[in-house]
């Protein structure tokens, strides 16, 4: 029996997302302490139980980045999910889910780059960046690939239409 076999029946974690874009829309990415690899990130997270999916998305952003000074510009429709890859099965998560659901938000950063402190109570990066759209899907870890690639396509969706 492989590992995914033994934890398909693990249920989705549910989660945010929340693409950050600058004034010259290029998007935040930041790479994670626990694998310090050439991989980048956009925050995200959980969802507390009551919690609203975008406050939880803020919180999030907040949490990670100290980031608060932002607008809505999109909900991305509907939710994207991802699993995690076998070797990460059951050890992840304390091994409750084997992957994640998540709602994903676009926001435009109204503030200034000195704001942005990834040095948190509980920090989660080591570097942060600002990059191309174009860029999003070659940085990112290969389990996440498909969701970056969908919402690389709402990013550019906005931008192009504005």
């Amino acid at each position: 029996m492989s590992r995914f076999e033994k934890f398909a029946n693990l249920p989705l974690r549910l989660g945010v997302g929340i693409v950050v874009l600058n004034k010259d829309n290029e998007v935040f990415v930041a790479k994670r302490i626990d694998n310090p690899k050439n991989y980048w990130q956009m925050p995200q997270g959980g969802v507390n139980e009551g919690e609203n999916f975008y406050d939880a998305a803020l919180r999030e952003l907040e949490e990670e980045t100290s980031i608060k000074n932002v607008t809505l510009i999109k909900e991305i429709e509907g939710y994207i999910s991802y699993n995690l890859p076998d070797y990460l099965l059951g050890i992840i998560w304390k091994g409750k889910y084997k992957g994640q659901n998540q709602k994903w938000y676009i926001v435009r950063f109204e503030g200034i780059d000195k704001e942005i402190n990834i040095n948190t109570k509980k920090p989660e990066f080591f570097e942060w960046k600002w990059i191309n759209v174009n860029d999003l899907t070659k940085v990112v870890v290969h389990f996440k690939l498909d969701v970056y690639k969908k919402i690389q396509n709402e990013i550019k969706d906005f931008i192009f239409a504005n």
